[in-house]
């Protein structure tokens, strides 16, 4: 039997249909092909903390392992102190490997000449001014050398020479509002990382899945359709023994000179679950937000994406319960999943944050999450009164008639939405690094599916940003990822409703 069958075919359908059509979208994913996203992973470990925190603890030091390839794609793209140990490992990357070759005698009868280092550097939003002056091509903008340094903050390009380092750094940008929101890593197209950080400054609470297997390769395809589609697909060159020897023994970024950051909300769970079945769920940028300002014009439907298909998809399977974590909630088309998942009795909790984004929530989608949120408990609570008034309705009816004990008794779901804060010890103490918002994404349903990744479920996400999510079908990886979420937040969310008495 196919672990992701009760969802995977209506999700293939939805996929295909002709109004689902995607062959000018970018990336344009296989409408005709879907199930070319479905694989399997071995889920490697999940991490939560803040955005410096997973980079230094996890990324950086998998970057300084590296032997061909990196590939780094993220969003935003700012100075702070991510951008500055991302350049720290790169210098000495460049240093490990310059070392290493002038060890190396060409007249050494087991010489072998070290192969360059391919790295890739992929954003989308630097700045207003980057933004409002960026080609609307999609081969992007490719920054010269003479900019990685004073624009970039990246290492000198001659230190990068020394070290046969080959450096690309590209951006791509759609106005008026189309950033490319993925975020991932891949090393040498064997390991890769989703992370929901960029590489910026805001102290915020992330999350990131280590992944190999079958969905790294489909996670390179991915990559190749949107940042780099000339990349040979085959062009893997091995390490030399010498410097394979080399890389194996890199000691932590402690010992490296390269000191780790910490924050107090940071968790570590290693998972090594072999097969999981795993679809990687990427979502195309549209340039029409498809605003609807007058009255009485409804809500558009929005594009039917992989990644959107598939929450609401999930959402109408669940049977028991649905977790959503997300920084903004301002998606029509997830509430109402939502409020129609509470009337088959379905269980919902809810933990967003709270004056997060003002302003990219008002030129994205014209609302804010705490109008959002009000709409959506007001509706909640009509359907509750609708429901008492409609079931002491049937009481009384069926009073005398026998009593069905097969029969599942009516019951509307529980809604609980919390808003993310700061720990208050950390904050009047003003730790570092301690969280001040939730930048997590993550949905969980009946502990059975999970999903992380970029997406939001707010409109920028739903609507306009190019966007990519990765789900997996594996009790033990929704149950440790909830588990890991649940300790970090126990000081960390203020209850903003509560249906339960």
């Amino acid at each position: 039997m196919n672990p992701l069958g009760r969802f995977q075919e209506p999700w293939i359908d939805a996929i295909r249909q002709p109004g689902s059509s995607c062959s000018t979208d970018f990336p344009s994913y296989p409408c005709s092909e879907p199930e070319s996203l479905v694989s399997t992973s071995r889920v490697v470990s999940f991490e939560i903390g803040t955005g410096a925190s997973i980079y230094t603890r996890s990324l950086l030091p998998a970057i300084l392992a590296a032997k061909h390839e990196v590939i780094l794609v993220t969003c935003f793209w700012a100075p702070s102190s991510t951008l500055t140990a991302l350049r720290e490992t790169l210098q000495q990357l460049a240093r490990l490997r310059e070392g290493h070759i002038r060890s190396q005698l060409p007249s050494h009868p087991d010489y072998e000449a070290l192969s360059p280092l391919e790295i890739r550097i992929c954003f989308s939003s630097r700045s207003l001014f980057q933004k409002l002056f960026h080609t609307s091509s999609r081969d992007g903008y490719t920054y010269p050398p003479s900019k990685w340094v004073s624009k970039l903050g990246l290492p000198d390009p001659k230190l990068l020479e020394a070290g046969l380092i080959n450096l690309r750094v590209k951006s791509l940008f759609f106005l008026p509002f189309s950033v490319m929101h993925p975020k991932f890593l891949i090393v040498d197209r064997q390991r890769a990382w989703l992370p929901s950080a960029n590489v910026s400054w805001e102290p915020w609470l992330e999350g990131c899945v280590e992944i190999t297997g079958e969905s790294v390769t489909t996670l390179h395809r991915f990559y190749r359709s949107v940042w780099d589609r000339h990349l040979e697909v085959d062009r893997q060159q091995p390490a030399t023994d010498g410097w394979q020897q080399q890389v194996d023994g890199i000691p932590r970024l402690s010992i490296t000179g390269l000191t780790p950051i910490q924050s107090p909300a940071s968790r570590l769970v290693t998972l090594q679950l072999d097969d999981i079945p795993t679809i990687l769920l990427p979502s195309s940028h549209h340039r029409n937000p498809q605003f609807h300002p007058l009255p009485g014009q409804g809500f558009p439907r929005p594009p039917t994406t992989p990644l959107n298909h598939a929450i609401l998809r999930l959402i109408a399977i669940a049977e028991n319960k649905i977790y959503i974590q997300t920084p903004n909630l301002t998606s029509a088309a997830v509430i109402d999943a939502l409020l129609e998942a509470l009337d088959r009795g379905i269980d919902v909790t809810v933990v967003t944050s709270k004056g997060m984004m003002i302003l990219e929530q008002i030129l994205t989608g014209g609302t804010l999450t705490s109008w959002c949120l009000r709409s959506f408990i007001k509706l909640y609570e009509n359907r509750k009164k609708r429901f008492i008034h409609s079931t002491r309705g049937s009481n009384d009816e069926d009073s005398n008639a026998m009593p069905d004990l097969e029969a599942r008794p009516p019951k509307l779901g529980s809604l609980e939405i919390f808003y993310f804060q700061p720990l208050r010890a950390n904050r009047l103490g003003q730790v570092e690094e301690e969280p001040v918002h939730s930048h997590l994404k993550l949905v969980t349903i009946d502990n059975e599916y999970a999903v992380l990744g970029s997406g939001n479920m707010d409109r920028a996400s739903w609507f306009t940003s190019q966007e990519l999510g990765i789900l997996f079908q594996s009790n033990e990886v929704a149950t440790n990822v909830r588990d890991a979420v649940s300790q970090v937040l126990k000081g960390r969310v203020s209850l903003f409703f509560t249906s339960k008495p």
